[in-house]
């Protein structure tokens, strides 16, 4: 799909890997809906890259299905109907199932991880699809594109990591699935399982402790730039052959236990 003149929806897109998404798609003449928990941070990237065309920050909780309708409405009324949905929303926790203290992890913990990285990513989905499968086929067939977020945890999940992992060994799952049920209305699924990347979270850890983490991977020797993330989200977009795919973007790292 040409990405120029399609409107995009970007989840998590206050910050990090899907800040630097929705520039690339505005780049590259997408109009671009930007939504986040965190509505001013939404705001103040849709206002960045307004120079390269619309954009319109929102902001939404994905775990709501009131707050994405209303979130997909105020998009549609100023961009018309996506073709383009990146979930890029989540969130991480590293906590082990038994503490030092013999105390168990509380489920509320497990069950948060699931609500907002699986079920927000869900939610979104069918939420955002239910539209894009009404809209006219391009001149291939193609309806529109459903971009995913995982993580190489899912294979390669590190101590305290349980909750993080399932939530993203959820997503791996329901790619092909998803990629399956929606080839009837020409809607692409594709999965990205990013490994190390430099987002502001991993920003804050001391510098050593990012150096350390770099040295881990095979080639290239460094954490993974939101730029590459970005670029390959547009490459799925421009790509009519990739489908119900899940691509590791982690310079071959694999992770060990802790």
């Amino acid at each position: 799909m040409n990405i120029h003149g399609h409107a995009a929806i970007v989840t998590g897109g206050a910050s990090g890997l899907g800040a630097q998404t929705a520039r690339e798609l505005a780049r590259r003449g997408a109009r671009v809906a930007v939504l986040d928990r965190n509505g001013a941070g939404a705001q103040a990237v849709a206002a960045e890259i307004g120079g390269y065309g619309q954009a319109l920050g929102i902001e939404c909780d994905i775990t709501s299905s009131q707050s994405v309708i209303a979130a997909l409405n105020t998009a549609r009324a100023a961009h018309g109907p996506a073709r383009l949905l990146m979930n890029i929303a989540g969130i991480g926790t590293a906590r082990r199932l038994i503490g030092k203290d013999g105390t168990p992890m509380p489920l509320e913990d497990f069950k948060r991880v699931i609500d907002v990285n699986l079920v927000g990513t869900f939610n979104m989905t069918r939420l955002a699809v239910a539209e894009m499968v009404t809209l006219e086929p391009l001149a291939d067939g193609e309806r529109g594109v459903v971009v995913n977020t995982a993580s190489v945890a899912a294979y390669d999940g590190q101590v305290g990591q349980e909750a993080y992992a399932a939530s993203k060994g959820g997503i791996v799952s329901l790619t092909l699935p998803l990629a399956r049920d929606l080839a009837q209305f020409g809607v692409r699924v594709v999965t990205i399982a990013p490994g190390l990347f430099l987002t502001p979270l991993m920003a804050e850890l001391p510098q050593a402790v990012q150096e350390s983490l770099a040295a881990s991977i095979p080639f290239p020797k460094r954490l993974g730039k939101p730029e590459e993330f970005a670029q390959l989200c547009t490459a799925i977009v421009e790509n009519l052959a990739l489908n119900g795919e899940v691509i590791r973007l982690d310079g071959a790292l694999r992770m060990a236990p802790r």
